[in-house]
Parts: C-alpha cells; structure tokens; sequence
C-alpha cells in the first residue's frame, strides 16, 4: 500500500500520511510521496483548501524515520535528507491554498516540523506535540528551530525544544501552538467544517490573504510582493498597449490606465 493517500473531493484536498505500523515515521518515499501531492494541489485551479492528516489513531507522525537518516552518511545528509525535508515543508507552507494540520496522537520532531508548515493546526485532546530530538544528541533539522519560535515564542520554543519533553494538545492550545484542541471523535468532523467554512469563500482572496499575512511575518516576501503587483499590472489597459506595441513593432502609448 502506499505510504501516502492522497484524494479530492470537490474543493478540498486531504493528504493521510499512511505508515501506522511505524506511527508515520517519515522515509525517503514518503516525501517523495508528499512531495508529488503538494505539487498537483499547486497545479490546480480547483483545489481550495488541504487537510493534512494520518490514518489511524495513535499518531500524526514520531518524526524522521531513525533508521533512514542515521544510515545516510554526513554529507548526504545533508545533500539528501536535510535539504530534502526543507524544500518539502518549505513548499507545504508556500502553498496558494491554506493547509489545515489533523493531529491524532503523536506529533514528535520532524511530524511536528510537517505540521508548523501547516496554516491551521487542530489537535485531539489526546495529542502530544514536541521537539525530542535532543535526547538522540540531534536538533531539530526540518524548520523546527525557527517555525516554532515564530508561532509561540522564543522562550516556550527553547522550553521545548531543550528538555525534549513534549505538551499536551490543551498546553499546546494556550501556547497558540495549535488553533483548537477536541475530543478525539469530533477531531475529523470539526476539520471538514472548518475546511468546507474556508472553501465557501472567494479562493482569490484568501490566498491572497494567506499570501499578505505570511509576507507580512516575513515568509516568501518577495514573492508575494511581486505576484500581487504583476497580477494587478496584468489587468491594466497599459499591459495590453505594451503587448500590442510589441507585437506591432511600434513605440507604446501608455495612459496609465
């Protein structure tokens, strides 16, 4: 079976991790399979929304698989794996569409990384979420040292990211890390709501508004920037004279319009 479910239905995308048999922990295959799932939401005009979530019930994912890293050798790892894990979350993160994080259970090192590049993240009250990787003599390698701080502070980051010790989804919700913490068996249902409620609305504004709060904090600034000036450009009757010039070989005359 693959590692990696991915399905549409209407304007919503969900993405399952599907390794239950080792709570998700993340392989070279699995973010291939991720991978390919990001880029054919990112190609779509219909797609609206993303869940992100894992089958079962014990984990969302304990992080990096041990044995497919610390296998690698050094420069591999970081020629592979580190780089790999980045572009990926990176990616997740950058999408047009706001990504909504599921979390049933265990949501450790690098599964916790995969759900900081999420918009909004909902948690069963049974969840727990940290950074352990300490306790291994590693670090957080896939975003966790700087999407954390971000979201919850510098302090509390450190707290959790020095001890390993990992919070409860109800600490987790009052430290901002998560938007809402459920019982176990409303966890599914308030994530369709919540991502139907999100694909009612116009989809050019809200990613536009994911766009403006994401470069306001200082992600993709550039990027945002330009795309909403080259798209607002787009529609203007000077963009069509300069392309007729063009095609007509004459100087352009622009209105500024």
């Amino acid at each position: 079976m693959s590692k990696i479910l991915y399905q549409t239905e209407g304007a919503i995308a969900t993405i399952r991790l599907n390794r239950p048999e080792k709570l998700h922990a993340l392989d070279e295959e699995m973010l291939d399979g991720l991978a390919d799932a990001v880029a054919a939401i990112d190609a779509s005009k219909e797609i609206r929304v993303v869940l992100l979530g894992a089958t079962g019930e014990r984990a969302f994912s304990v992080g990096a698989d041990i044995l497919a890293w610390t296998s690698l050798e050094p420069l591999d790892m970081w020629r592979r794996w580190i780089r790999a894990g980045h572009r990926l979350f990176d990616r997740i993160a950058g999408l047009r569409q706001p990504v909504i994080a599921v979390l049933n259970g265990y949501t450790l090192g690098g599964g916790l990384e995969l759900a900081l590049a999420a918009d909004i993240r909902l948690a069963a009250e049974t969840a727990q979420l940290g950074q352990p990787e300490v306790r291994i003599a590693a670090i957080p390698g896939w975003g966790g040292t700087w999407r954390l701080p971000a979201l919850i502070g510098a302090g509390r980051a450190k707290q959790m990211i020095f001890t390993g010790q990992s919070i409860t989804a109800a600490q987790a919700e009052g430290w901002g890390l998560v938007n809402e913490a459920l019982r176990a068996d409303k966890l599914e249902a308030r994530a369709a709501e919540l991502a139907e409620q999100i694909a009612a609305n116009a989809p050019i504004a809200v990613q536009l508004a994911k766009g403006a709060i994401d470069g306001g904090a200082g992600a993709n600034l550039a990027a945002t920037l330009e795309g909403m000036a080259g798209a607002l450009t787009a529609q203007s009757d000077d963009a069509a004279e300069g392309l007729a010039s063009f095609r007509e070989k004459r100087t352009p005359r622009f209105t500024g319009r």
